[in-house]
């Protein structure tokens, strides 16, 4: 009976690990679509990055919540020559449910500066 029970608590364990897992790479790719569209949002021509900034919090925020939101970045950089728009996301890792590494998860998004010639 022992060995059941056994079995039991490990399958248990298992799946709360497979959900955690499912958890953390839900709100990775959370964090990396808002950053890419934040950064699409900023690069078009007569949009400023801080707009770009704030497109993304927004995005985050109606997606997971307002504390993964707090620490977006923007910046300009050059991507083979070309010049892009780069925001940056540090957020927490989910470890126990929502709960978990601040500062533990950073993904960045990229777009190319649109220019009107």
């Amino acid at each position: 009976m022992a060995e059941f029970t056994l079995v039991g608590v490990l399958l248990v364990l298992l799946a709360l690990a497979v959900v955690q897992l499912a958890l953390s790479l839900h709100v990775r790719n959370t964090l990396l679509d808002a950053a890419a569209e934040g950064a699409r949002f900023a690069s078009l021509a007569g949009a400023s990055s801080a707009e770009g900034v704030q497109r993304t919090r927004d995005l985050i925020d109606a997606a997971i919540a307002s504390s993964y939101a707090e620490d977006a970045t923007a910046a300009t950089v050059s991507i083979s020559g070309v010049p892009a728009i780069e925001i940056r996301v540090r957020a927490t890792l989910p470890v126990i449910g929502l709960l978990g590494l601040a500062n533990g998860l950073e993904v960045a998004g990229h777009a190319p500066i649109e220019a009107v010639e």
